[in-house]
C-alpha cells in the first residue's frame, strides 16, 4: 500500500466512525491533492461551490 493509499484509508476510517465514509469522488479528490494534481485550496473551493446553498427564491 502506497503512502497516499494509507492516508486515504486512514481518513476513510475516521470518517466512517462518524457514519460518513468516503465516496469514490471523495477518494479521487484526496488522491488529486496528495499527488499534486490539485491544490488543497482548489479542492476546498470546489467543495464550497458544490455544497453552497442556493437561494430558494430568485432575487
Amino acid at each position: 500500500m502506497s503512502r497516499n493509499e494509507y492516508i486515504i484509508e486512514n481518513v476513510n476510517a475516521t470518517m466512517a466512525m462518524e457514519n460518513m465514509p468516503l465516496t469514490p469522488d471523495d477518494r479521487r479528490l484526496l488522491s488529486d491533492c496528495l499527488e499534486g494534481r490539485l491544490s488543497c485550496q482548489e479542492a476546498v473551493e470546489r467543495l464550497i461551490r458544490q455544497y453552497k446553498k442556493k437561494p430558494a427564491v430568485a432575487q
